[in-house]
């Protein structure tokens, strides 16, 4: 496996997005395993762009502007649904003791669905993961299969850390009514900047 993938890999897995902004919440508001089933979630998320982009069917929303506006305020409209649900205290933070069987599927289908309605990861896919096949790759489909297997490791990985680190302070924050609100806040209007900036995104 090339170095300058680990490290572009790392790099865009690490930094701030809707996922990470999911599984950071899940963490502060119903512990450490729904992190966990946040982090997956996520991770399954990226499955279909990854596939598109394998496939060559992400080409498709490159060119047709009606599909990929569709798609892309498809994804603009939970954005901001998950904001609005945040502050009525039924969403990302809504503070649960306890997490069963119909929590950690609520968990893992928004997690999904963040990740499923961004129809900027099929184009970025489409971009990024044929730069790291080589020209006279003999199996250029199971290498770019190869790689997108190692992506998603190193998404689940990542998240993972970012979700536990979040349930780490979780007594620390829900104890404190003012600082929760405070947090609620923050997270719904990240989750506003986000689909404000999806919103404004070409293709």
């Amino acid at each position: 496996m090339r170095p300058e993938f680990l490290i572009t890999s790392l790099i865009v897995v690490a930094a701030p997005g809707t996922g990470v902004l999911y599984t950071l919440a899940a963490g502060l508001s119903r512990g450490s395993r729904a992190s966990i089933v946040a982090a997956f979630g996520c991770t399954l998320g990226i499955v279909p762009h990854m596939a598109a982009a394998i496939l060559g069917l992400a080409a498709l929303l490159h060119a047709s502007a009606v599909a990929f506006q569709i798609f892309k305020y498809a994804g603009v409209a939970y954005l901001l649904y998950l904001a609005w649900m945040t502050l009525r205290e039924h969403g990302a933070l809504k503070v649960e003791k306890e997490t069963g069987r119909r929590s950690s599927l609520q968990v893992i289908v928004t997690a999904i669905l963040i990740n499923f309605l961004n129809p900027k990861l099929s184009i970025f896919f489409m971009a990024f993961l044929p730069q790291f096949v080589d020209a006279g790759e003999a199996h250029p489909l199971a290498r770019m299969g190869e790689l997108s297997a190692v992506f998603m490791a190193m998404t689940f990985v990542v998240f993972v850390g970012y979700g536990l680190f979040a349930s780490a302070v979780r007594d620390h924050v829900i104890s404190r009514p003012r600082v929760l609100a405070w947090m609620r806040r923050s997270f719904a209007a990240a989750f506003v900047a986000l689909g404000v900036k999806l919103a404004f995104a070409d293709r």
